[in-house]
């Protein structure tokens, strides 16, 4: 029924393939798993090559923001995919709890298709079927163009695919390899078997990841309190590669080698790869490739955003986005690709870093808030659990108990009021007061309700207070305040009007504008298309 609906949304929205116009042959989102607006002014002089082609020669939106509350990679990806956002495209986490099932379910999970492995025996079933509405790459399918997504994550490279995809691709951390399901293809395919092969992430073990950069040209000391950071590895720098004993996946190693930029040159490279294999760029219509870059969000989760190693990465992924763009140059043709370029959340600092600057911040957990729960019902509904899941702003009853504490108002209260009184709660709102987010006025229910999505999403929805998070070390995102929601949005390439823009915009833009650019037109989204980036030569041509 998910896939008939999907159906029938392309049909109302998109041209046949007769009516594509003329424009770039092929578009491009990238997205930064993790990426600050504020780096964008931080760490500009530190970049020679693709991030500072972008930024200086690309349309700038220096208010772009998401407007909801659950800024995490799934939600963010899909968002970014489908110009809607969590409470109607449907993914509202990474993983929730399913009450169906009684157990945790990742945005991906898929019983329904098996997995395909480059090299590796791979057992899971990823597709994009929890994703409710139609992405610019499923439009620009039918419309006649490519499709290719690829990723270190699973979530990012399919929620930026869609429903479907000539090659999709990610890494199973578990492997060691590069995977894709049967949603995506009935066999491995050459182009990515072959880069695979040629190509063994072991092929960096033994390397150290050393500072590019001049030791005075760092924001922040080297040493930060409270980092966190791999097995074998500590706060400073030099950060060496553990050497697998053999070429089988090490998962020292993998998670090590997630966490350096020789990853991101990895990703960048096999986007090059598959530019030429797939021959993007080179057909009637246009063609669409999705990449995104995980590696900065698994060095932020440990080192935060006041750290030498993220400045670092960021400089380093400058110059694999310049080599990457000059490849497109060549291989597309200079004037012949656009790029749509956003992040998925931001971040926020490591809480005690915030205390120690005399900050309110601090850590939750969901043990504690079912502590609060049970102290607040003190065995009024009997023996049994009462809290099924809790973390990340959702708390699930266990089965009949949400119903329970509705028909008895005062428990009910005595829940909210315990949960409202922990540290770092700002408030906790009900289900059933989230259902419209277009009445709502105030912007922080508001912005929660646009996160919740029925019967996916908790019987309540926390709130946090600045600087507080659902984390054990490190730091992480996942809230409706400024460090997590404020993201770049930028557009370069073929039919962009360049420049800096004071607008208020979302990532929920980046498709409607993209397709704009591109001759198409996406319906019933909630982003905009951001008409001042068009340049008048391209809207002529359209």
């Amino acid at each position: 029924m998910r896939r008939l609906t999907v159906a029938l949304i392309l049909l109302l929205v998109t041209p046949w393939p007769s009516a594509q116009s003329r424009g770039p042959k092929l578009a491009v989102i990238i997205v930064i798993d993790q990426m600050r607006a504020d780096y964008v002014t931080r760490f500009q002089k530190d970049w020679t090559g693709g991030l500072k082609r972008l930024v200086n020669e690309g349309a700038v939106f220096e208010n772009a923001a998401y407007p909801y509350e659950t800024t995490v990679t799934c939600a963010g990806h899909a968002t970014i995919a489908t110009g809607t956002y969590p409470h109607m495209h449907g993914i509202i986490q990474n993983a929730w709890w399913e009450r169906e099932s009684g157990a945790v379910v990742t945005c991906t999970q898929d019983p329904r298709v098996r997995g395909i492995g480059y090299g590796v025996a791979f057992q899971g079933g990823d597709s994009a079927w929890r994703e409710l509405r139609p992405t610019y790459s499923d439009i620009m399918r039918e419309r006649g163009g490519r499709s290719v997504a690829l990723a270190i994550k699973d979530r990012s490279a399919i929620m930026l695919a869609g429903h479907g995809g000539d090659a999709v691709t990610w890494l199973s951390e578990a492997l060691g390899g590069w995977v894709t399901s049967t949603a995506f293809a009935k066999e491995p395919l050459p182009g990515v078997a072959a880069f695979a092969s040629a190509n063994p992430i072991t092929a960096d073990a033994g390397k150290s990841w050393t500072r590019m950069l001049q030791p005075a040209r760092y924001v922040y000391p080297d040493d930060q309190p409270s980092e966190a950071f791999p097995a074998e590895w500590t706060r400073v720098f030099p950060h060496v590669l553990r050497t697998p004993a053999n070429a089988a996946a090490d998962p020292v190693y993998i998670t090590q080698w997630e966490r350096t930029p020789f990853a991101d040159a990895y990703v960048g490279r096999l986007a090059a790869t598959l530019v030429d294999s797939f021959a993007l760029g080179r057909h009637d219509a246009t063609d669409v490739l999705g990449v995104s870059f995980s590696t900065p969000d698994m060095i932020g989760h440990l080192y935060g955003p006041r750290s030498q190693e993220i400045q670092d990465e960021y400089a380093q992924l400058d110059l694999t986005l310049g080599a990457f763009f000059d490849h497109l140059d060549q291989s597309v043709g200079k004037g012949q690709w656009v790029v749509a370029f956003s992040a998925d959340h931001g971040v926020t600092p490591i809480p005690e870093q915030l205390v120690a600057d005399g900050l309110d911040a601090g850590r939750l957990s969901g043990v504690t808030v079912t502590k609060i729960v049970e102290d607040a019902v003190k065995g009024a509904l009997g023996a049994g659990p009462l809290v099924a899941a809790a973390g990340t702003n959702d708390v699930y009853f266990a089965a009949g108990v949400y119903d329970k504490l509705r028909a008895q108002p005062k428990l009910l209260d005595a829940v909210l009021k315990g949960l409202r009184s922990m540290p770092g709660v700002e408030r906790v709102y009900r289900g059933e007061d989230l259902h419209d987010a277009a009445a709502i006025k105030d912007p922080l229910q508001r912005a929660v309700a646009l996160s919740y999505f029925a019967g996916r999403s908790g019987d309540l929805m926390l709130a946090l207070k600045p600087g507080w998070m659902f984390s054990v070390a490190g730091t992480t995102h996942g809230s409706a305040v400024p460090d997590d929601q404020r993201v770049p949005l930028i557009f370069y390439g073929a039919g962009v009007k360049a420049g800096h823009y004071k607008d208020a915009a979302t990532p929920a833009d980046l498709a409607p504008t993209l397709a704009a650019l591109t001759g198409a037109t996406m319906a019933n989204i909630e982003g905009r298309v951001q008409s001042a980036v068009i340049s008048q030569q391209s809207s002529a041509a359209r």
